[in-house]
């Protein structure tokens, strides 16, 4: 292999911060990783993280970007939202409509960061032990 190539895929979409956008981002995420064992759970970070992105922080736009090697797969969603607080794991009550998006990525995820910008938020899961057919480490 080159010197200056690697083997790590990388994939950038960046969508207006409306509603139908995060569906747009979902199915955009099924296509890119359809060959890979993480496309389900990827699709369901990228809509929790989105949806983030576009209720809470209302967000004028968002960007999801994949990073595929190996054994692990990276999904990050930055947002262009106001406010100190970015998204964080809350204690919904029974009955409260919101508030498990990032429990569920959590879940499923080894990790997950969330680091705030001056223009926003970027949150990170990163999944692992996967094989995928065709990714190397770097």
């Amino acid at each position: 292999m080159h010197e200056y190539m690697s083997r790590v895929r990388i994939w950038e979409l960046t969508c207006p911060g409306l509603p139908e956008e995060v569906g747009r981002a979902r199915r955009w995420t099924q296509d890119v990783l359809r060959d890979t064992s993480y496309a389900d759970d990827v699709a369901l970070i990228v809509s929790e993280l989105g949806g983030n992105a576009v209720t809470h922080a209302r967000s004028s736009r968002f960007r999801v970007v994949l990073s595929l090697g190996a054994s692990a797969l990276t999904v990050a969603v930055t947002d262009w939202g106001g406010g100190e607080e970015g998204p964080r794991v809350r204690q919904p009550g029974e009955l409260d409509s919101s508030g498990r998006g990032l429990i569920l990525v959590h879940l499923l995820a080894a990790s997950v960061h969330i680091t705030r910008h001056t223009h926003g938020h970027t949150a990170t899961a990163h999944l692992l032990g996967r094989t995928t057919p065709g990714a190397e480490a770097c």
